[in-house]
Order: C-alpha cells, then structure tokens, then sequence
C-alpha cells in the first residue's frame, strides 16, 4: 500500500504539529540527483517552492500559476514567504544555505521548531577539493551583493581566498580590481558550475620555478581579463586566489596614516593604537565614535570584528570617513552620522546602548553628564585631549570618577638641514574609563 504521506494532496499538505512547516534544501549543479530521500519528500509534498530562477529550474519545479515554484522579490524580501507560516514550504539554495545562503535570515525570524534543513557540500568544500587546498586555511567570502574592497582586510602574500560572486561578469571584474591594487601576480582560478555535468575551471598561474618577473610581467589578473572577455564565465562563478604582490593591510591597530583618506585631522599611527587597546575592541561589539574627523579609531574598530557609528558635525571630514568605509570594505560595520556628538546621542541611544566610546574631539562637561547618565554598566569611555583646556577637564573628571588618566610625548625624527632633530608632537592626555557596576551581559 503506498505511504499516505507520499499521496497527499495540495488541500492536506500544511505541516503537521509535530513537523516543520519550512524545509531548506542546498542544491547542486546536478538537480534533484544528489538529494536524500527526505530532502525528495519534503519538496514533492511542497505547496510553496522558493528560490532563485536557477534553482527552481534545476529542481524542475514550474513557476506558478502552473505549479508551486516563487522567485524570491526583488530587491530581496522574506515577508511573502512568512507569510505562509504553517503551511508546507521549501526554500531552495546553493550547497549549504547557512553558508553565505539564505539559511541565517530565515532563522532569525523562525523558532528551531518551525524549520529543518538538507543541506549539502558548500561551493567552498567543492572548490578546495577541485585546487587540493587546506579549507581551514582558506579564506572563504561571499561577495554577491558585497564590494571587492572586502577582500582587503584578508590578502596578504600566499594567502588562499575562496570568493563567490554575483554572476560570471564579476570574475573578470575581480581580476581588474586585483591588478589595479597591485594583486595582478596572483595566482588566479574561475570555477564554473561546480559540481554539475557542465563544471567548468580555468587557471592563471605562474609555475613553479618561475619568477614573477619573468613569467607573469602582465600578472595573471590581466591574463584572465582577456581571456573572461572573450569568453565569459557562466554563472554560478567561483574565484580562487593565491595572492601574490601587495601593498597588504597590516593586521594590528595604529595602520599608517597614507591608507586613511583625511585633512591632516587624523589620530596618528602611534597614538591611534595606544587608544585601540584602550578601547579594547572584541568581535561583535559596538562603539560610538564622537567627533570622529577621518574615521580611522572607527575603521580600526570595525577591522577588529566590530561594528562603529561614527559622528562628525563637519561636512568634509564625513566625506572623508565614508571614503574609508569604502576604501576598507566596511560600508556594513561603520555607519556615519553628520551631526554634533550631543545632538545624535538622542537617537543613537534609541538604535542600542554601546560597548565603547570614543571622544576625538569637542569633549566638554555637558556631553559627559549626557553620557554618565545614559551609558551601560561596563560600557568603555576613551578621550583623549590635546588642549589645555580640555586635559585640565580630564584632570577634574579623573579626581571625581577615576579611570585611568595618562599623558603621552612622542616624537619623530625628522630631517634639520644635512642632519636630523627631534620634531615633538602635540602632547595628548588621555583618560580612559568604564560607567559603573558589572558589564552587561
């Protein structure tokens, strides 16, 4: 007798109360041939079918009204989908949805209860098994919707990145955004449709034994621009780097001042990391950047795995920040606010508390009442001062508050004549300090 499940009709597929009403299935190139039995089930029982148009295509599921396929909106919107909440429902997805997938906005929205998933070997795992790479030792990021510039953070000389991009046109735009940075030696790969009876990979490589100079005078980057234009990638399209060339990133705080677009109001190099360890920065955590003038406390903040709302009330110095959250691939960590620091904390303490602050510029007594006042238990504050003025406040506050209060002189060598002398800096005074009682959880 056949299974009653098995079936069932469109008017009795809603999910039952002990099952999810949402099943997510990771596809590969090759369709419906690689899925489990379950992962079968769950979409022949399906009244709703989401994906994208590849992948419903490669499901052989019809687009309504002659079946149950839905092309997700655009721009991209789970509501018609939440909408459906107990009824039967699969969402489709490349390899492993939680990988750069759709898998993590769904969940975010569901209990565990409400949803389960199939999933498969990510692009990633198929891409380190096609080049024979450590994967743990593989950068992987998924620039579909993302600009290039978030790639800068993670090249370095022989470091391995795993990039998946929007469509094959991208891949060759990868490659001229890696030779107009100086990335150009890389050693670069195109995967196309991994997986899939029409996979296909290409390679630019400078062999083994060669020099750079000799082999790869063009650099491989411009190689693999000829040949994507004349014939393009196909979609889906994988990039593999091995990067060679350079200028990179350093990967501590107190990065030279010539990366930093600004108007000479930066804090400098040394100084900038001094604050850093103040601020003490942790993965995930968010800080207020008050009178931020080029952004660069924010940008090394947001470089550490955070996320920065910078506040500048002049207009030319905004510029300058959005420049570098553009410049460092940080347009989704650090937001930017024209206003002055006590006129935006109204609305910023609306948005979510902080777990730091940073006071460049235009501290005085009324904006630490505002801040003493509205600050988390354990929220880190950091000023610092280069004016008479303001250091004979920090002075004050550090007797009635305590904290920590330090005065740093530094100077550079610079050139005096046929010889060199000591060019001092403005002496900075900085008080750190933490708003009373235990840290939030």
């Amino acid at each position: 007798m056949a299974d009653a499940k098995e079936n069932a009709t469109p008017a009795n597929r809603s999910a039952t109360p002990d099952a999810p009403w949402l099943t997510l299935i990771g596809l590969q190139e090759d369709g419906l041939a690689s899925l489990c039995p379950a992962a079968r089930h769950a979409l022949a029982q399906a009244q709703h079918v989401f994906g994208a148009p590849r992948h419903l295509a490669l499901a052989g599921v019809a687009a309504a009204p002659h079946g149950p396929g839905r092309a997700w909106p655009q721009p991209f919107d789970l509501a018609p989908l939440l909408a459906l909440r107990g009824q039967a429902v699969v969402v489709l997805a490349s390899g492993d949805p939680f990988w750069y997938g759709v898998g993590g906005s769904l969940a975010a929205h569901l209990s565990p209860q409400e949803w389960r998933c199939y999933a498969q070997s990510p692009t990633f795992s198929l891409l380190a098994a096609r080049l024979g790479w450590r994967l743990e030792e593989t950068q992987c990021l998924g620039l579909h919707a993302d600009a290039f510039e978030r790639l800068l953070p993670h090249l370095a000389p022989g470091q391995q990145l795993a990039v998946l991009l929007r469509d094959g046109a991208a891949a060759a735009n990868l490659a001229q955004w890696l030779s107009e940075r100086g990335w150009g030696e890389s050693d670069f790969s195109v995967l196309e449709r991994l997986g899939g009876p029409h996979e296909r990979i290409r390679h630019w490589r400078t062999p083994k034994g060669h020099s750079l100079q000799g082999h790869a005078q063009q650099g491989n980057a411009q190689h693999a621009i000829a040949a994507l234009a004349a014939d393009p990638a196909q979609a889906p399209a994988a990039v593999a780097v091995r990067a060679r060339g350079g200028p990179a990133l350093p990967t501590v705080p107190g990065r030279p001042e010539h990366w930093f677009a600004h108007d000479g109001q930066i804090t400098k190099s040394p100084m900038r990391a001094i604050t850093l360890a103040a601020l003490a920065p942790q993965r995930g955590q968010r800080l207020w950047d008050l009178g931020a003038g080029s952004g660069s406390i924010s940008v090394e903040w947001c470089l550490a795995g955070g996320r920065a709302v910078a506040v500048e009330r002049a207009a030319e110095r905004v510029a300058h920040i959005t420049r570098n959250a553009q410049r460092f691939g940080l347009r989704h960590a650090l937001r930017v606010v024209h206003s002055p620091a006590l006129e935006a904390l109204p609305a910023l303490h609306q948005q979510g508390a902080p777990d730091a602050v940073f006071v460049g510029g235009g501290f005085d007594g009324a904006l630490f009442d505002w801040l003493r006042q509205h600050l988390s238990k354990g929220c880190r504050m950091v000023v610092n001062a280069v004016t008479l003025d303001t250091q004979a406040l920090l002075l004050q506050l550090h007797a009635e508050h305590g904290g920590q209060l330090i005065k740093l002189d530094w100077a550079q060598a610079q050139p005096l004549g046929r010889m060199h002398a000591w060019q001092p800096a403005r002496t900075l005074v900085q008080w750190s300090w933490q708003a009373p009682g235990p840290a939030r959880p």
